[in-house]
């Protein structure tokens, strides 16, 4: 039908253009965090865009929601501007028959915020975790670079070593010409090897230093000792890399989370349930806020819209939160919250179909009074 394919061929114009515009906007500030975030030690330079690409999929749902509701208040809006809509309310089309082209528009969009909140959601945050915790939890000597001072993780050490190609069948890593500066309260000393390599002991690591020696000073009484050795060994401050634990709500797949049922689970699950739930009330929200006077050349309707936008998505959090305090059951947030939009979507439909009837009404009493 020409009507449908009309309107969905526009909303459809808008819906890429506005996703592109998000994309660019949202990626360079996200880049530029995880850029800065690698500068200031918490990621790794080489996990740069690795964990940049987790971060997006991760707020992919969201920007998509919010393009699909840009697209539809912008391109029912510019309907309005140029006098289509009355056209087609002339035909006897009414703003609720809108619906339905929005809705086989949106329909893939909706499948794909689904999929990504259900399961590339968790997926991308439990890397990035694992990523950011592998990065923390790594040694103090293979946060050095060769020829380079580096401070340990504590503060307490000064490593400078010159590290060789070649690595021990069971013993790990192999540096050479290692130089250690140790303070403590009570004092410093000042360590040099010709060789050292790496032995993990439980959860320890142990640099373990050859053919060396080792020259102290006691800050109290300024006694100095000087002292050579075969085999020296030297805790390093970390503990090896293990795996992850107990990870957060968030990196858990949502199977995890129904089998789980504790507040915090409902919570995230609150969550994403609640946002697919809210792109769907957007939809209709949308068309009944793209309404707009021709005659004023204003957009306060996208303003308002954006404004809504805002606020359901404020209180989807605020659901998740009242959920995970354990306060409200996430079925009564659930249809709290969504079920009361959806109210007042097809309210504000059902408004926007009467509110010309009821202006002409109003317009021919006063004129027989």
């Amino acid at each position: 039908m020409l009507f449908d394919s009309t309107v969905r061929r526009e909303l459809a114009r808008t819906f890429g253009a506005t996703l592109v515009v998000i994309l660019t906007i949202v990626l360079t500030s996200f880049l530029i965090r995880t850029v800065g975030q690698a500068a200031g030690g918490n990621v790794a330079p080489q996990d740069v865009v690795l964990l940049l690409g987790y971060v997006t999929l991760g707020n992919l749902p969201t920007m998509l929601s919010l393009s699909l509701f840009i697209a539809i208040v912008v391109g029912l809006g510019r309907m309005y501007r140029d006098s289509e809509m009355a056209i087609w309310f002339a035909s006897g089309v009414s703003i609720t028959r809108f619906v339905r082209p929005v809705l086989r528009m949106s329909w893939p969009v909706l499948v794909v915020v689904g999929l990504l909140l259900l399961f590339v959601w968790p997926w991308g945050n439990q890397n990035s975790l694992e990523l950011r915790d592998r990065y923390q939890q790594r040694s103090d000597l293979s946060r050095v670079a060769p020829g380079v001072f580096q401070t340990s993780s504590d503060g307490q050490r000064v490593f400078y070593i010159d590290r060789d190609n070649t690595a021990g069948a069971t013993l790990g890593t192999v540096a050479s010409n290692v130089f250690v500066l140790s303070q403590t309260p009570s004092g410093e000393a000042v360590t040099t090897a010709k060789s050292g390599h790496i032995e993990v002991t439980g959860d320890d690591r142990f640099l373990v230093l050859e053919r060396g020696q080792r020259n102290a000073v006691e800050n109290v009484s300024g006694e100095r000792s000087l002292s050579s050795f075969e085999t020296y060994r030297l805790l390093i401050g970390e503990r090896s890399v293990q795996a992850v634990g107990a990870r957060p709500p968030k990196a858990l797949a949502t199977m995890d989370l129904i089998r789980q049922p504790t507040p915090r689970n409902q919570g995230e699950l609150t969550w994403r349930l609640g946002l697919l739930l809210a792109t769907a009330n957007l939809l209709l929200l949308g068309v009944g806020l793209s309404a707009s006077n021709p005659r004023r050349a204003s957009n306060w309707n996208l303003l308002f819209a954006l404004l809504a936008f805002f606020i359901y998505s404020n209180m989807v959090n605020l659901s998740q939160a009242s959920v995970a305090n354990g306060r409200t059951s996430m079925g009564t947030a659930l249809l709290a919250l969504h079920g009361g939009v959806f109210g007042l979507a097809m309210l504000l439909l059902w408004w926007r179909d009467h509110a010309a009837v009821f202006r002409l009404r109003r317009g021919r009493e006063l004129s027989a009074a």
